[in-house]
This record gives structure tokens, sequence and C-alpha cells, in this order.
């Protein structure tokens, strides 16, 4: 569970246009610093992970796999932060958590699954 530490980094599923208005996206606007307009990586105290498009069309598992990549790679840079990572995609994206969660087989030790990815589907 998330403390307020300003090293504890909320992760969440975003889209390409930055419109955050819905879901873990708009709590990420209201209680990490996400910036509305900026789809993609570190914001305040969030990191985006797109699962839609610019026009808010589901990403193919391919693409959101790649963001994923991209940030366990920020990750690992950044070994001085803890991320807590939502289950992306599980939303308004319509993907099942099956489908996502072997995505971040190879996450880093300073990455955790949120409590949100024990809820039902």
């Amino acid at each position: 569970m998330m403390s307020n530490e300003a090293t504890e980094i909320f992760v969440f599923g975003s889209n390409l246009a930055g419109i955050h208005g819905a879901g873990a996206a708009r709590f990420a606007v209201q209680q990490h610093g996400a910036i509305y307009g900026q789809g993609i990586g570190f914001q305040g105290r969030s990191y985006g992970i797109p699962t839609k498009d610019h026009k808010l069309e589901t990403l193919p598992l391919s693409e959101i796999e790649r963001h994923v990549e991209d940030f366990l790679e920020f990750a690992r840079d950044h070994d001085e932060l803890t991320f807590y990572v939502t289950p992306i995609g599980c939303g308004l994206a319509g993907y099942r958590r099956p489908q996502i969660r072997p995505m971040f087989e190879d996450m880093p030790a300073n990455c955790r699954f949120a409590e949100t990815w024990e809820d039902e589907e």
C-alpha cells in the first residue's frame, strides 16, 4: 500500500492523448501529479503506461507490452523510487489481468503490484 512518500510512484494505464478523465488515470491527476495532456511516462509522483491511442481506441497487447518494457527500463534506472503498478489495461481498455500480468514478469525489486490486482475481475 502506498503512503505519501515522494519516492513512491503510482503507475497507471493512460492514453496517448493524455486525457486522464477516468479510473486510475483520473486518480493519478488528483492525487499523484499526473499531467493532463501527457500520456506517457514519469509525471509528478506517477508514471503513465499507454493502453489506448490518441483516439482512445484500445492498443494491441504487443504495443502495450513495448510501453511496459520502457517503464521497466525506467524503473531499473531509478532504483531510488518504488513503483506501485495498477492493473493497467484491465479497466476501460478491456483486457483481463491474465493478459497483462505476464508483461511484468521481470519487473525489478523496486516495483510492486498495487492491491487492486487482487480485486475480482
